[in-house]
């Protein structure tokens, strides 16, 4: 996995780019594969992380035979299952409480993303909020 940012937090890490790798590897843990682009950008208290190329092969043969409907199902029945642990995390990471979580699937192109409401802008002990940051990742086997 690669991470690019132009500013580091005390971990080493920019805190978007901390935000799209736990994403990444939360989805991986839930569904067997995770993105492999995420981005994340962070705008006051709204935390947007968009995920590319998040479909499992069993999900894209199903959209390619018409059951795009029952991916999206499959997809949402996902996010929910991970919506408080992706919530706690981002809590975690940001020093704030989400009071909101949104998510949305998109299936051609195949993308996806997780929006999280804060209730206040990030902590500053989190650092470089303001700093998107990209993380590719290699897909899982």
């Amino acid at each position: 996995m690669t991470v690019s940012s132009e500013e580091r937090s005390r971990n080493g890490d920019s805190l978007p780019a901390a935000i799209s790798t736990a994403i990444v590897r939360l989805l991986g843990e839930y569904t067997g594969r995770g993105p492999t682009k995420a981005r994340t950008t962070i705008r006051d208290n709204v935390v947007v992380v968009m995920l590319e190329q998040t479909l499992t092969k069993g999900e894209r043969s199903l959209a390619e035979r018409g059951m795009g409907e029952k991916v999206i199902d499959i997809r949402h029945a996902f996010q929910e299952s991970m919506r408080v642990e992706s919530s706690d995390r981002i809590a975690e990471l940001t020093g704030r409480r989400v009071t909101a979580m949104l998510s949305a699937n998109h299936l051609d192109p195949d993308i996806a993303a997780e929006i999280y409401v804060l209730d206040a802008p990030p902590d500053r002990a989190a650092q470089s909020w303001q700093v998107a940051a990209e993380v590719k990742a290699e897909l899982r086997k």
